[in-house]
């Protein structure tokens, strides 16, 4: 018993051994767990900072390369203007060299024309209508631009004239087209005529010949009435015993009541020669024995 006893205090407190290991290495793993996560929550806050820093840095970058590039733009922009500025002071002063030329050519035109200015003083002199040169000037403009009026009024006038003239020319030379095809109209409409004259000529011909021809067949066609009736009237007479009402203009009635008269004769006529036929045989035969016994 004592040792089944000891036995077991050794198993319970080799149990209670095992369970205190157990919690303690669970408690340490619990502790390394925290202790993870903790770092893992550190590494994400730096890999955050990092990336947060790392988008300010190319931010940078990319600010302090939009800055560079609009100081390279700026830079050519102003090397451009000042290129420009440049050509425009050559062109200045090549324009000003051209304005001092104009101007010493209108200074040799103005010493030039200085006899037309005094001619127009003296003819203001001798002139009531005109009292300053500007006056006979605008005179003189408005006379240059009324003859230019009066020159395009004339020009245009002249264009109607060569438009209406075309137009003229295009309407006879059309009309006188439409005048030639109405004139062959008229020249085919004329055959056509001649040909219906001829025709109606020569269908009047044959309606005289049908018309001559009818009355010959119904002359005949009359004659033929006429003895038709003659001889039913005559075949009328004879057929005593029979009562026969035909009009007189029922022909062809009249026609077949005299086929069956002729008919009823044939055969009338036919019996009758049988009958001369048999008799004169008969007399034959008996003169023939006559003649034997002789």
């Amino acid at each position: 018993m004592f040792v089944v006893a000891s036995l077991q205090a050794c198993f319970w407190l080799s149990n209670r051994f095992r369970l205190k290991f157990i919690f303690a290495s669970q408690q340490e793993f619990k502790s390394k767990m925290q202790a993870l996560d903790i770092r893992k929550e550190n590494l994400h806050k730096k890999k955050q900072e990092m990336a947060d820093y790392i988008i300010k840095y190319d931010q940078f970058l990319k600010e302090n390369d939009q800055k560079k590039q609009r100081a390279r733009m700026k830079a050519e922009k102003e090397r451009e203007l000042k290129k420009q500025r440049e050509i425009d002071l050559i062109n200045m002063h090549a324009e000003t060299a051209s304005l001092k030329e104009e101007k010493k050519m209108l200074d040799l035109n103005v010493r030039k024309n200085a006899v037309y200015a005094r001619y127009l003083e003296k003819v203001l002199e001798v002139s009531s209508e005109f009292q300053e040169i500007r006056q006979l000037l605008g005179r003189y403009d408005t006379l240059i631009s009324t003859n230019k009026d009066l020159l395009q009024t004339a020009q245009e006038n002249q264009e109607v004239i060569e438009k209406a003239g075309a137009q003229l020319a295009h309407c006879i030379e059309q009309k006188t087209d439409e005048i030639l095809q109405y004139n062959n109209k008229l020249s085919d409409l004329q055959t056509l005529l001649d040909r219906a004259h001829s025709k109606a000529l020569l269908w009047e011909s044959r309606w005289a010949h049908i018309q001559n021809t009818a009355a010959k067949k119904t002359l005949l066609l009359g004659t033929i009435k006429m003895a038709t009736l003659n001889l039913f009237q005559t075949i009328v007479k004879e057929m005593k015993d029979e009562a026969v009402a035909v009009p007189l203009e029922d022909t062809a009635t009249q026609l077949d009541m005299i086929q069956q008269h002729i008919q009823r004769l044939t055969e009338i006529w036919q019996e009758v020669t049988k009958t001369d036929d048999s008799t004169s045989g008969t007399n034959q035969t008996y003169q023939n024995p006559k003649k034997v016994t002789h």
